[in-house]
């Protein structure tokens, strides 16, 4: 889906929050999870993690702005005139947004705690326990946080643009 328009800088912020916010929500449940010994799955927890992906749709300047798009031309005698030829178009990437590939999770085997009370305990006494390192998480909680404060601050910025826009 291209981002062309007066709205895409609003469009590829909001995909940018969307993504950090299920990675905030992934985060979450991992450490929800962090001693859960019994799944539907069978066995404990296992770790996901979010795969994020650039929007396949990449756009340059040129085919937001293209020469038919800008071409040189006045209203009135006293306005600057630039011709077409000494216009530059370059072929810069303008921008695209970012999308939720999967969701994957992980397939390091469980940590083993010498447990022999507990119920999920195997013949020996060890518990099979999620792979979640708390720290690990907490880093990727923080990480996600700041992405989406950054999604925030660019959103509002395009909107101040967009309302100064209006006013002239």
């Amino acid at each position: 889906m291209p981002l062309v328009g007066l709205f895409s800088g609003l469009n590829i912020s909001a995909m940018g929050l969307r993504a950090q916010r299920i990675r905030q929500d992934i985060v979450s449940s991992n450490l929800a999870n962090v001693e859960t010994t019994r799944t539907s799955e069978g066995g404990p927890y296992r770790r996901q993690s979010v795969i994020l992906e650039a929007d396949s749709d990449e756009l340059n300047f040129r085919q937001v702005f293209g020469p038919d798009k800008m071409g040189g031309h006045t209203t009135h005698t006293r306005h600057i005139f630039i011709p077409k030829d000494e216009m530059p178009i370059v072929d810069e990437k303008v921008g695209n947004g970012v999308e939720v590939v999967q969701i994957v999770q992980d397939q390091r085997p469980p940590r083993m705690i010498y447990n022999p009370d507990h119920p999920d305990a195997d013949g020996e006494g060890y518990v099979a326990m999620p792979n979640i390192n708390v720290i690990a998480e907490m880093v990727d909680m923080i990480s996600a946080t700041r992405a989406y404060e950054a999604n925030v601050t660019a959103l509002n910025a395009t909107k101040g643009m967009l309302m100064r826009a209006i006013e002239i």
